[in-house]
């Protein structure tokens, strides 16, 4: 397992040991204490599962005070991944960093709790596998906007596939600062 610091320091990617051969490939997708070691020591809850097509785009997405911590991987197809930083306080408030994600790469990103989160579906389709550190707390659900210019996250796409909800989250400057974490 190969871990890669971000410019986001504690957000992380992590290329599992992929083995490949005619009949296909193996990988191992986590081993808690395997990725201990590795400076990634959460208890995770909740697995999820999304499924989306072409030009889909889901986030910016966090959850406060009910934070989580999230390892993402593709597990068909291919995104564009992203994380946020949105703790007040923190000297990369608004800043962001992207990787791709794919079956053919087997990477993960590690998303740690205080960071919005978002992928863009550069594939046909993709079929996107996402561990959690707390559990779904629809009353906590926040959101930025996926298009603040100020954070300027450079998206494959200007023209996404968005949710109702994913269009009308507000800039990040717009969220009352009550309803975001604070940098330690």
């Amino acid at each position: 397992m190969n871990v890669i610091s971000t410019s986001l320091d504690p957000v992380k990617i992590v290329e599992p040991q992929m083995f490949k051969d005619e009949r296909g490939a193996f990988l191992e997708t986590y081993q808690q204490k395997r990725y201990k070691e590795a400076g990634i020591d959460i208890e995770f809850v909740q697995d999820n599962v999304s499924f989306s097509s072409q030009g889909t785009l889901r986030g910016l997405h966090y959850q406060f005070p009910h934070m989580q911590a999230k390892l993402v991987q593709v597990l068909k197809g291919e995104v564009f991944d992203v994380a946020v930083d949105i703790r007040k306080g923190s000297p990369t408030f608004g800043e962001w960093v992207g990787a791709l994600l794919s079956q053919e790469n087997g990477r993960q990103l590690f998303i740690p709790e205080g960071f919005a989160h978002g992928f863009y579906v550069v594939s046909e389709s993709a079929l996107f596998m996402y561990k959690c550190s707390d559990f779904y707390a629809p009353d906590c659900e926040g959101g930025v906007l996926w298009s603040d210019s100020e954070i300027g996250i450079d998206w494959p796409s200007q023209e996404p596939l968005l949710s109702s909800k994913d269009k009308n989250y507000p800039p990040l400057k717009e969220i009352a600062p009550e309803r975001l974490p604070e940098y330690p």
